[in-house]
C-alpha cells in the first residue's frame, strides 16, 4: 500500500523536521540584511523565524510589568490604611482608654433601683422570686381547725 500511513515507517522517527528558535541564526540574518540596506519594510511582513517567540516574550515581559506596577499599588494602598487606622487608633481610642484606667472607673452602674417595703412579713408584692427564696421561713400557727 503506497501513499499516506498513520503508522510511522521508522521506529523513534517523526515525518517533521524540528524546527528551533535559534538566536544566534537569527542574529546573523538580521546582521546580512543591514550589510545589504534591506530593512523589515522590504520583507513585505513576511514570517521572520523567531517572530512568535519575540511576539510572546516581549508580551510577557509587559504583562508582568503591569502586574508588578499594580501589585505595588496595592500594597502602597494598604500600607497607607494601615498608617490611617494606626494614627486614629493613637490619636482617638488611646486617650480615652488611658484616661479611663488612670480614673479607675467601671462601666456605668445603673442607679439603685428603689425597691417597695412591704406593709407586713406576709406581704410580698414588691418582692422578686430570687429575693422570696433568700427570705427566712417564718412558722404561723395554724389558727383555721378551731383550736
Amino acid at each position: 500500500m503506497l501513499g499516506f500511513s498513520p503508522f510511522k515507517k521508522h521506529a523513534n522517527k517523526f515525518n517533521y523536521i524540528p524546527r528551533y528558535y535559534d538566536p544566534e541564526e537569527e542574529r546573523r540574518a538580521q546582521r546580512r540584511a543591514e550589510l545589504l540596506g534591506e530593512s523589515p519594510e522590504h520583507a513585505k511582513h513576511e514570517y521572520v523565524p523567531g517572530q512568535y517567540v519575540r511576539t510572546a516574550r516581549t508580551a510577557r515581559a509587559a504583562r508582568r510589568e503591569a502586574e508588578r506596577s499594580a501589585r505595588s499599588k496595592r500594597r502602597f494602598g494598604l500600607l497607607l490604611t494601615g498608617i490611617v487606622v494606626l494614627l486614629l487608633f493613637f490619636v482617638v481610642i488611646y486617650p480615652k482608654l488611658t484616661s479611663m484606667m488612670r480614673r479607675g472607673v467601671a462601666p456605668a452602674v445603673p442607679a439603685a433601683v428603689e425597691s417597695r417595703a412591704a406593709a407586713s412579713d406576709l406581704d410580698q408584692s414588691g418582692i422578686s422570686d430570687v429575693e422570696w427564696q433568700q427570705m427566712p421561713i417564718t412558722v404561723v400557727p395554724n389558727d383555721y381547725e378551731g383550736r
